[in-house]
Formats: structure tokens, C-alpha cells, sequence
């Protein structure tokens, strides 16, 4: 694995779990953990459960005991470290988004597809979708169940930047990170949207907006933010704070999104709504155990029924604890694990594919390009 923080230390934590609660056809190794500085990293190891560390990523590269590598840096490293990992005839999971830039994400999709002639399997790292509710969800779309899709409703609502003197993180800096909420957090919302209602976003018209334009260059930081204070030198802020955008589907549905760091009391609102011609589904990642349900056929005096997504038919619950004891947001994590080992035991392509995630880039780059030009219609 590359990198050791956030999202290192979930990726570990499904390294170390998949195995003890799933039945994997194979046993992953946590062999070694790469990251520049060489004390930070030797901590992370042992804290997290690596056997060794590197300090250069290349190295992760060349060593014929490692299979797969896990890629959890900023976006402006992915391009590289995937393309020689694919190259070198290793798998490979890479966070989320793909890449900072349409071409970097072609330039991997198309590593991905070379490489997958050869038996070297890539998957990129859209958590959400092993929410044990929105895979029911997906496969209630799937039945049939709701119909034909007409409205898709996407909301990604955060407050961790709030303060106004929340420190500069990498996560505010274009360069690393590609973007703001809308690539930090809308990503995951336009995958997941298309994903359960088996369509594209073939279009889009947005708009951007950086409240604070500047904050503290250091501070104290806990978790993705911290305070700044008020004295010190301040940089400049590149990315959005928020980002909100009407869509069309590629099958007819029209769809609204919303990513937001700036939704004061919100900590982790990732929404969906669809509504079709016979059913609606509903979802907040606030309640994440729980998936609501309206049946047109119930009637007029019907309204939105709760099912707890804690049956043991329902996607991977069955693996976990007794019903209605409910899951956690780290399992997803676990269930990315489970299936990505699953598909690379029986030689099939994991999803979502590169190729999946290089249409999410593509919407990130139309709801950019449509923002900067008054919010004019952009085809995705």
C-alpha cells in the first residue's frame, strides 16, 4: 500500500478483516507499506499491520513478493503509481477519483485494459457501493421494481470546513487534489447515482463556489481538518468548497447534485433519492443501515417504508452480526476487499473498472467546464 493516513487506515483495516469474517479463495498479505518519511511510516506499519515499509513507491513496484498495490495518496500521484504498477504486472485498487484530469484517467483506463490481456486485474475504490442499503437499492433497480427512472436527487453534505480558519490541507490545494467538494466528495455521489440507476450523465450544467479564499498555512489538525488559528501566514485556496449541478441520463432521467464542506450539522450526508414510474427509494448515509422504500401499488394512504438492511439475504450482512445489529462505515472498506479478491481469484474484471471511473472523471470535467462558462449546458 501506498500512503497511511485516512484512507490508509481504513484500506488497512479491510486488509486485516476480509479475511477473519468472509471465506476468501485467496489470503491476502499485508507485505508492505510505502510513504516518504521513513519514521512516520515504520509507526504507521506497526500500528496498522504491515510486515515492512519502503520509502519510495518504486519500490513496491519492483519487489516480486507484492501482487497488488493499494494506492491511497492524492490524486496527482495516482496516474504514475498505477501505470507502473499495471505495467509491472500487478493489480491494482486506487482511491477515489481516479485521476486530477480526464487524460491522466485515460491514460490509466488504457493501462488497465493493457494490462488485463496479461492477467493484471485494476479496480478503483468507490466504497459506497458495498453499503449493504444501497446494494439492495441497486438491486431493487435492477428487479424492476421502481419502473422506469425519471428523477435522480444526489446530496453529499459535509461541515469539516466551516471554520473559516481550518487549516490549508492538500485536500484545498488543486494541484494535489484535482478539486474540491466536487472531486473530494461529489465524486462519489455521480458514481453512485449512475451505478444504481444503470445509466450516464450525458450533460450538465453547474456551478462552483470557493467561500473562503484563504486560510492558515499551519496549525492544529484533527481529522480531515483542525483550526489554524488566527495570526499566522495564509495561503491561498484553489479548489470549491461547493459545487451543485442539474444532469440528463442517459436513459431519459433528470438528475440534481449537490457536494458540499460548508453544510453546518451535517457530518456525513451522502444522499440518494430515485424515483421511477412504479417505485422511490431513498437513502442517507447518516442512517446507513437503513434504506426507505415507496411502493406506488400500496396506495394512496401508503407512504415510505424503513427496511433494515441487516437481513442475512441482503447484500454481505450475512457475514457480519445478527440482524439488526448493524454495520459501520468501515465495511465497506472490508466488502471492496472481499469482492476485488474474488474477481482476481476467478480472473474477472472487479467494478467499478477504471473504464467506470474515467466516466465520473469525465462529469467532473463537464460540471468544471460548465461552471467557468456561465453554466452553460455541457455534454458530458
Amino acid at each position: 500500500m501506498v500512503g497511511y493516513a485516512f484512507m490508509g487506515a481504513a484500506h488497512s483495516h479491510a486488509w486485516r478483516t476480509a479475511p477473519r469474517f468472509f471465506d476468501l479463495p485467496l489470503a491476502p498479505r499485508m507485505t508492505a507499506l510505502a510513504g516518504r518519511d521513513a519514521e512516520r511510516v515504520a509507526a504507521a506499519a506497526t500500528k496498522l499491520g504491515w510486515d515492512s515499509v519502503e520509502t519510495d513507491w518504486r519500490r513496491l513496484v519492483e519487489r516480486d513478493d507484492i501482487d497488488l498495490i493499494d494506492i491511497c495518496v492524492p490524486g496527482n500521484l495516482h496516474a504514475e503509481i498505477a501505470i507502473a504498477a499495471l505495467e509491472a504486472g500487478k493489480h491494482v485498487l486506487c482511491e477515489k477519483p481516479l485521476a486530477n484530469s480526464v487524460d491522466e484517467a485515460e491514460q490509466m483506463t488504457a493501462a488497465a485494459e493493457a494490462a488485463k490481456a496479461k492477467g493484471a486485474l485494476a479496480m478503483c475504490g468507490f466504497s459506497y457501493r458495498r453499503t449493504p442499503a444501497l446494494s439492495l437499492a441497486k438491486r431493487l433497480v435492477e428487479s424492476g421494481a421502481l419502473g422506469s427512472i425519471r428523477h435522480v436527487r444526489a446530496q453529499y453534505l459535509q461541515d469539516w470546513l466551516t471554520d473559516e480558519n481550518a487549516p490549508l490541507t492538500w485536500r484545498l490545494d488543486k494541484s494535489k487534489s484535482g478539486s474540491g467538494s466536487l472531486g473530494d466528495i461529489g465524486a462519489h455521489i455521480i458514481d453512485a447515482a449512475q451505478w444504481i440507476a444503470g445509466a450516464n450523465v450525458t450533460g450538465v450544467s453547474a456551478i462552483l463556489e470557493t467561500f473562503v479564499k484563504e486560510r492558515p498555512v499551519g496549525g492544529d489538525f484533527v481529522g480531515l481538518g483542525g483550526h489554524g488559528g488566527t495570526d499566522g501566514p495564509r495561503g491561498p485556496v484553489t479548489v470549491d468548497d461547493a459545487a451543485a449541478f442539474t444532469a440528463r441520463f442517459s436513459d431519459g432521467a433528470i438528475g440534481v447534485f449537490e457536494a458540499t464542506r460548508f453544510a453546518l450539522g451535517r457530518k456525513n450526508a451522502m444522499r440518494l433519492e430515485l424515483n421511477g414510474s412504479k417505485a422511490s427509494i431513498a437513502f442517507d448515509f447518516e442512517d446507513m443501515n437503513s434504506l426507505w422504500f415507496y411502493d406506488s401499488a400500496d396506495g394512496p394512504n401508503s407512504g415510505f417504508r424503513k427496511i433494515q438492511a441487516t437481513e442475512p439475504e441482503h447484500p454481505y450482512t450475512g457475514n457480519w452480526w445478527p440482524v439488526g445489529h448493524g454495520l459501520g462505515y468501515e465495511h465497506a472498506f472490508t466488502h471492496q476487499v472481499v469482492d476485488l479478491t474474488n474477481a482476481i481469484a476467478a480472473g474477472e474484471q472487479p467494478t467499478p473498472s477504471f473504464a467506470d471511473a474515467l466516466q465520473v472523471q469525465r462529469v467532473l470535467a463537464a460540471v468544471e467546464a460548465s461552471a467557468g462558462d456561465e453554466s452553460r449546458w455541457t455534454a458530458v
